[in-house]
């Protein structure tokens, strides 16, 4: 039985209940194909200062809830994910463009986040402080309040879930904006499944929209914490505007991560890691490795082993067909990945692979005689391609993955582990992963980069959560009224 049919969420936003927004409706499209799947509401500015209004209202309630019922709702959301996990999944597949493993990590780690969300309400929550004059005296976390989430089309579920979960049973109030692009996998879902666990009206919202519906929701007077997942250009506006009403903003941000192959480092195991972590999902990863540096020792075997496994991973719908990479979100996107590939090729750069696309599919990519000032290895490329770039000695790879305003993830692939680990230490990066690619994250660990890829891991550890989505009150309290010499 379909928990969120078209016939549930078409044309509308949730605001504790299924209602037409004031925007024009989105197009819910199939990249694969094509088609037009359905239609989701469009919230306008003043349908995100109605909901976070509506969210301010119920939060106070809702932390007031015993926590022991807040941890059951979340668990029970949990469940209900697990239940429907192949019409999510589906729609995953159908929407971002995903293949069906990737679809099924999403739906999988929505349900894990829940888990792990319900563990908070009854977390340690304060300090008994010590007091010169009798007095009691402690602090407590109490929830922020109403906390805006802002989830991009990549990972459309995860990077959604992974704020609201935790913030709902921190006993905050959640009003959610994802990318209209996956508005049903990141947004609809969402709504559907906690709706359904029994979070009160008002608590949860949901409103697909563009930029003015984000900058409401930064700018709205109720919204105490904004998490925002995206480019490091709107992060940076998120955070002004944030800043300028004094509050809180967490965020995730671009990358372009630098995948080292060390001397006498093992081919073909490095390639295999290398290729899943510039191609899963098409590139359309913040961690994607999008530098490789290779030692120029084994330089050429590494461009030929790279070029052949591109040349032969199937492309194509993952809906109908078994495939390695499916089609980019939209033709914007695949056209700033086919300008930074041309101006590569026109600086110099060979391709060794793709480089041609038909449609949305993009070919899996590699790029040979790469320069540090090549485009496709200076900026964050979003797409299928790995650029690779031949060092002399490890001092020289350390500056060169070091040389970039970004620092999220970090790959260093050796036959010593531990002089791998020696590498990395001197490279700044919020993630780094010693033999094995780039792309790595699970519920419980603390995500977020440093420099231009966001203001560190604010999101993960029970620690990270309560810090993020919590405020620290100081209490003291004593028997008589104290008594003052005026």
């Amino acid at each position: 039985m379909s928990l969120f049919g078209n016939e549930v969420w078409d044309k509308k936003v949730f605001t504790g209940a299924w209602t037409a927004a004031s925007g024009t409706p989105a197009e819910v499209v199939e990249p694969a194909t094509g088609d037009v799947l359905g239609h989701v509401g469009s919230a306008t500015a003043d349908d995100v200062d109605a909901a976070c209004a509506k969210a301010a209202a119920a939060q106070s309630d809702w932390e007031r809830t015993p926590f022991e019922e807040r941890a059951a709702i979340l668990r029970r959301a949990g469940r209900i994910f697990e239940e429907h996990a192949e019409e999510i999944r589906t729609w995953i597949v159908r929407e971002a463009g995903s293949i069906g493993p990737k679809a099924e990590l999403e739906a999988r780690t929505a349900a894990t986040e829940c888990f792990e969300a319900a563990a908070l309400p009854s977390h340690a929550s304060g300090e008994l402080l010590p007091s010169a004059d009798g007095r009691l005296s402690f602090s407590r976390r109490v929830a922020a309040g109403v906390v805006g989430v802002i989830a991009p089309f990549n990972f459309p579920m995860i990077l959604s879930i992974r704020a609201v979960a935790p913030a709902l049973a921190l006993g905050n109030s959640v009003v959610l904006k994802p990318d209209t692009r996956t508005a049903v996998c990141g947004g609809v879902a969402l709504a559907a499944v906690f709706e359904a666990a029994g979070v009160p009206e008002g608590v949860f919202q949901m409103l697909p929209g563009g930029a003015d519906a984000g900058a409401a929701l930064v700018a709205n007077r109720h919204t105490r914490v904004i998490a925002f997942t995206g480019s490091t250009a709107a992060g940076r506006k998120v955070a002004e505007a944030a800043a300028t009403h004094l509050k809180r903003a967490h965020l995730e941000l671009g990358g372009n991560n630098a995948l080292i192959v060390l001397p006498g480092a093992n081919v073909a195991a490095a390639v295999s890691a290398a290729a899943w972590g510039a191609f899963l999902h098409q590139g359309q990863i913040c961690m994607a490795a999008g530098r490789h540096l290779v030692h120029e020792s084994i330089a050429d075997d590494y461009v030929a082993a790279l070029a052949e496994k591109a040349r032969n991973l199937p492309v194509g719908d993952p809906h109908t067909a078994d495939v390695a990479l499916g089609p980019i979100i939209d033709a914007k996107q695949r056209d700033n990945i086919h300008r930074l590939v041309t101006e590569s090729v026109e600086s110099g750069a060979v391709v060794a692979a793709g480089g041609d696309y038909d449609g949305l599919f993009y070919r899996p990519t590699v790029l040979d005689g790469v320069r540090r000032a090549t485009p496709a290895f200076r900026e964050e490329i979003f797409g299928p391609v790995a650029p690779v770039l031949r060092y002399r000695t490890v001092d020289e790879a350390v500056e060169i993955a070091a040389d970039t305003e970004y620092g999220l993830s970090l790959s260093v692939l050796g036959a010593d582990a531990m002089q791998a680990w020696e590498v990395a230490k001197r490279i700044p990066s919020g993630l780094v992963h010693i033999n094995d690619q780039t792309v790595a994250d699970h519920p419980h660990i603390p995500f977020g980069g440093v420099k231009h890829s966001g203001n560190g891991g604010r999101i993960g550890t029970a620690a990270a959560n309560i810090e993020s989505f919590t405020e620290t009150q100081w209490v003291t309290i004593q028997g008589p009224v104290q008594q003052y010499p005026f």
